[in-house]
């Protein structure tokens, strides 16, 4: 649905309709409080300014629309097994099979879309929109493309592509609507007729656009309703005589729309339509919804996909914004955190007391007050007005076994009989144990929302049963609300400095204290977890096997996206065993992702980590190999620090990469260099520490080389975890260290 879908008036209740809609031969009827499962994509009928061919493997027409007759001259029934050439002629027939956009059928000139809905190649024909537009060059679409990547905001940028885009389709308003994490939605720009009234600002709930029309637009760029007064045309047959199920119109630009959005904007005046999708990052971001009130308008199909290639362009550079902005947040945040974490490892205090006295502990994460618990100790920092059993049922509700940092704007919500939370709504939360965590808290931040019409339009005639028919409303006034019971929402990357403060914090407490081992177990678990994450066309597997004689050691793995797409890959070792050796892992490790997150080359940020070695943590040195794969490309750069070389395997060989190597992490010396390979499908990098090769009695190169037969011989097309697996059993003997291996292979 459309962003116009409630009102003031609520709900217009009116009997049934005593027929099937003609709109949707395909299925029965629906209304307002069925409309979220109509199966839109399957109407079984398109709209009349068009036809449809829906052929089979050897181009017979099994689905046609019933006005075939007007530009074809041949019924529909007699269509159906005809070939495409016997249909429109032999030649037009290659040419619109070759993927030809514009043509002459007769004496009409007609311009031509294909695509494939399963087995079926969808042909649909239009005859030339004769209606006046904006003559489409090279310049003039390179110039509206520059115009809008002068976009000096994502505000602006929307402002510019409802210009763009009303000036080339010549509607009567064109507006950015863009969604919120819950789906209601909100016009951020517009461009209007000066006389007809605005709806910029105005919110619309989540249920006007359900699941199934989000995904649609999600498949397909844009649709176009040229007139809302439109009578029908039903596919012949209705069912595919091959599937026995109504034709898959998803890519279908001709598509018969639901009858209850016909309605929604016939009650607008609303006299035609067309929408753009906007999609960041594989997600609809938002719409460009366009809007015509004096007749019928459909501007030509050339104007369209100039159109759609604008709000691609505009999707390109609303998430290009949106990560930039991310990433100078990122490293304001990053830069606080540094501070502090100087300051608490600085300090002779606890580090418990050192964090909750700091300076910046609140600004942090632009909270207004925290709590910290551990061990039973509770200390508060701000304005925090709760009972400890009320702190408690916060910290248990927020608290997550797979994530260390966690957090909500609604609290009251997660944890009922609050009470007043004017000054408790949001809250964030550190911590993996039950009674050790620390909490930040926001306050009420109260919000005027001004909708377009009644949010909760919907269930205001829930309750007056199936004897009548919810309709759309016909007013659609401005509906204003105040929203209570919530904070600003938490940034990802509040979260990840949260996150970041809480691990530092750790990794001082088990520097500092002497009954700590079973909490830094705990910790490294966390941190070098049983499980890797999961990526779309990579396999991943690691292991981490700690040494018989300690149970807490410096070996690490990792594993992350970056924003632009590309995934890391890290191993290293912190040189010793216990408590201090996992707690400058841990620093280690956070420091490297803040380097990787604030965009550095993978051999800049193994500098910048020996020189924070160097600096902070005296006489430790470490190792490491980094990995960072653009998976699009297919090519990994390279990078490494006193570690062994990564091994890249293909299917019955295996050899090391030839990889530059600096000195040591910690010695404050050397520069790394890096190098790029291409991983191609099937082909496994393999990373690993000298815990697997190096032995006090054993020359490593044997044993490196005994490695790389092993890896070569056992290497298939088998699940890569149990290859991993076995690597480690047949090859690591019990040599006295931790061993840990990462493999990763490209689907």
């Amino acid at each position: 649905m459309a962003p116009q879908s409630s009102s003031s008036e609520g709900p217009v209740l009116s009997p049934p309709p005593t027929h099937t809609p003609a709109h949707t031969p395909a299925y029965g009827e629906v209304d307002l409080t069925t409309c979220d499962r109509e199966p839109i994509h399957i109407p079984g009928a398109i709209q009349p300014h068009g036809l449809l061919l829906a052929l089979d493997a050897e181009q017979r027409a099994v689905t046609v629309s019933t006005n075939v007759d007007g530009l074809l001259g041949v019924a529909p029934e007699d269509a159906i097994g005809r070939t495409l050439a016997e249909l429109v002629g032999a030649d037009l027939a290659i040419a619109i099979v070759d993927g030809v956009e514009t043509t002459t059928l007769g004496d009409v000139d007609v311009e031509v879309r294909q695509h494939r809905s399963g087995d079926r190649l969808v042909v649909e024909i239009e005859p030339v929109s004769t209606v006046d537009q904006v003559r489409l060059t090279y310049r003039s679409t390179r110039g509206a493309m520059a115009r809008l990547a002068q976009a000096s905001s994502v505000g602006d940028l929307a402002a510019r592509l409802a210009l763009e885009v009303r000036t080339l389709l010549g509607f009567d308003r064109v507006m950015v609507y863009r969604f919120d994490q819950d789906w209601n939605g909100e016009v951020i720009a517009e461009e209007k007729r000066d006389d007809l009234n605005s709806f910029l600002g105005l919110h619309y709930p989540a249920t006007d656009i359900p699941a199934q029309a989000r995904r649609l637009y999600s498949v397909n760029w844009t649709r176009l309703i040229a007139d809302v007064d439109y009578v029908p045309v039903p596919l012949h047959p209705v069912l595919d005589p091959g599937t026995g199920a109504p034709l898959d119109l998803s890519h279908a630009s001709l598509r018969s729309v639901s009858p209850i959005h016909l309605e929604y904007l016939s009650h607008m005046s609303v006299t035609a339509s067309m929408s753009i999708s906007l999609m960041v990052d594989g997600q609809l971001w938002g719409l460009v919804a366009c809007h015509h009130y004096s007749g019928a308008h459909r501007p030509s199909q050339d104007a369209r996909s100039a159109a759609e290639f604008l709000g691609q362009v505009a999707s390109q550079l609303a998430g290009d914004r949106e990560r930039a902005d991310k990433r100078e947040r990122t490293l304001a945040a990053q830069t606080v955190l540094g501070r502090m974490a100087a300051r608490t490892a600085a300090s002779l205090e606890s580090p418990l007391v050192s964090v909750m006295e700091d300076p910046e502990l609140l600004s942090l994460v632009d909270a207004t007050g925290a709590v910290l618990s551990y061990d039973g100790v509770v200390t508060v920092r701000g304005n925090v007005d709760l009972a400890p059993d009320q702190l408690q049922a916060i910290a248990t509700a927020l608290r997550d076994p797979l994530s260390y940092a966690t957090s909500t704007d609604r609290v009251t919500e997660l944890v009922p009989g609050l009470g007043d939370a004017s000054s408790v709504a949001g809250v964030l939360r550190v911590g993996s144990d039950s009674d050790r965590w620390l909490l930040w808290f926001r306050p009420e931040q109260e919000r005027v929302v001004d909708w377009g019409g009644d949010p909760t339009n919907k269930e205001l005639a829930a309750a007056e049963g199936a004897h009548v028919r919810l309709s759309p409303r016909r007013s659609f006034d401005k509906w204003r609300q105040v929203v209570r019971g919530r904070s600003t929402p938490w940034a990802p990357w509040k979260l990840e400095v949260a996150d970041a403060l809480g691990k530092h914090l750790i990794g001082l407490l088990l520097a500092r204290s002497r009954d700590t081992i079973a909490m830094a177990e705990s910790i490294q678990r966390s941190v070098v977890s049983d499980e890797p994450p999961t990526f779309d066309g990579i396999e991943l597997a690691a292991r981490y096997q700690p040494a018989s004689t300690f149970k807490l050691g410096g070996d690490w793995w990792d594993s992350f996206a970056l924003a632009d797409g590309r995934i890391v890959f890290v191993v290293g070792d912190v040189a010793g065993h216990g408590v201090s050796a996992a707690s400058a892992m841990t620093q280690v490790r956070t420091a490297l992702r803040a380097y990787l997150f604030e965009g550095h080359s993978p051999a800049t940020c193994l500098d910048k980590l020996d020189l924070l070695m160097a600096g902070l943590l005296d006489e430790r040195v470490a190792t490491a190999v980094l990995a960072v794969l653009d998976p699009r490309a297919g090519r990994v750069e390279l990078a490494s620090a006193g570690h062994p070389p990564p091994m890249l395997l293909t299917r019955g060989t295996a050899y090391d990469v030839d990889l530059p190597v600096r000195p040591l992490l910690g010695v404050g010396t050397g520069a790394a260099e890096s190098v790029e390979l291409d991983l191609p499908p099937g082909a496994a990098l393999l990373l690993y520490t000298d815990g697997l090769v190096e032995r006090r009695s054993a020359d490593l190169d044997e044993r490196t080389e005994r490695l790389r037969a092993l890896a070569a011989d056992t290497y298939a097309d088998s699940d890569l975890q149990a290859w991993v697996d076995r690597l480690i059993e047949v090859h690591d003997d019990g040599g006295g260290d931790d061993t840990t291996v990462l493999a990763l292979r490209m689907a």
